[in-house]
């Protein structure tokens, strides 16, 4: 996952993009204060494999194209000036991969090792190959045998194999199970841990046991217990809109039909990272985990 802190003024579309541990940029379209505050995080994970490879997709909902790696959208209805050019949006986030992130190929290979699964050695032996230098160019640049390039090549190799064989296998494995599956963790859990190792049989319990109704939710009973809490502030989280700021009051009107003790509901959506507000507390919005769009065409 690669978070991105987002500011966005609905009014007149501009947006302030800075990505942690990728790069640092600014855009900005139109002019005007921020007025919408929030934090994105781009699940990978969630995006098709061809998407990875252009490392955009395709919002066919919102009718843009966006990039996966900073989120910068591209609306299809508009033309994009790029230096003394003009392109279409999707010829515009093609020439934004290669001017913002160098390529598709050396944005995923600065994502860290939990992500990539890759060594130092075998990210910079990839973006040397990827840019044709042999085997015994890539060794003297690495100060490594040739033979050792060609080992790491064919790591690599089976190690692609592996992968779609593992994925294949898992999604069988889970398809098979219905409800064993662990319910996904929210992009801004403070501390991860077995309090979220929840499978969707278990979160369907504790909903059932938790709430006299979940359609508008209403909430019997708050547990002490952290698995139900975190679970219980999940299905609550639900009740805001994602890039939506409240006031208080309009919060508290939100709360106070879900569950009597709306002061407890407020400050633990901001204690487990749910929701955030401004420093004077006037101001409160829903951090938002930012996934596949639903229009996302799969070109798998």
């Amino acid at each position: 996952m690669q978070t991105f802190y987002i500011i966005v003024d609905k009014l007149d579309k501009r947006i302030y993009y800075n990505v942690d541990g990728l790069f640092k940029s600014t855009y900005q379209i139109g002019s005007g204060k921020p007025i919408v505050r929030y934090e994105v995080t781009m699940d990978l994970s969630a995006i098709p494999f061809e998407s990875l490879k252009r490392g955009f997709i395709e919002d066919t909902e919102n009718n843009c194209y966006r990039c996966i790696f900073c989120d910068a959208i591209f609306d299809k209805e508009e033309i994009f000036s790029i230096g003394d050019r003009f392109f279409t949006a999707e010829r515009a986030v093609q020439t934004h991969l290669c001017e913002k992130h160098g390529s598709s190929l050396n944005a995923l290979l600065e994502l860290d090792k939990k992500t990539t699964g890759l060594t130092e050695n075998q990210k910079s032996m990839m973006q040397l190959t990827a840019s044709g230098m042999q085997d015994k160019e890539i060794a003297a640049a690495l100060l490594i045998a040739p033979a050792t390039v060609r080992h790491m090549r064919f790591t690599l190799k089976e190690k692609a194999k592996q992968a779609k064989t593992f994925l294949a296998a898992y999604e069988l494995t889970f398809e098979a199970a219905p409800g064993t599956a662990f319910v996904p963790i929210h992009a801004h859990a403070k501390m991860v841990d077995e309090r979220y190792m929840t499978t969707e049989k278990e979160r369907d319990k504790i909903l059932k046991g938790m709430f006299i109704s979940l359609d508008p939710p209403v909430l019997r009973t708050f547990s002490p217990k952290e698995k139900k809490k975190i679970v219980i502030l999940t299905e609550i989280a639900k009740a805001f809109t994602p890039g939506k700021t409240y006031s208080e009051q309009a919060l508290n009107a939100i709360l106070k039909p879900i569950y009597e003790d709306y002061v407890t509901l407020r400050r633990y959506l901001i204690e487990y990272g749910f929701m955030d507000r401004s420093k004077d507390g006037s101001e409160y919005w829903l951090k938002e985990q930012a996934t596949l769009p639903k229009g996302e065409k799969n070109h798998d």
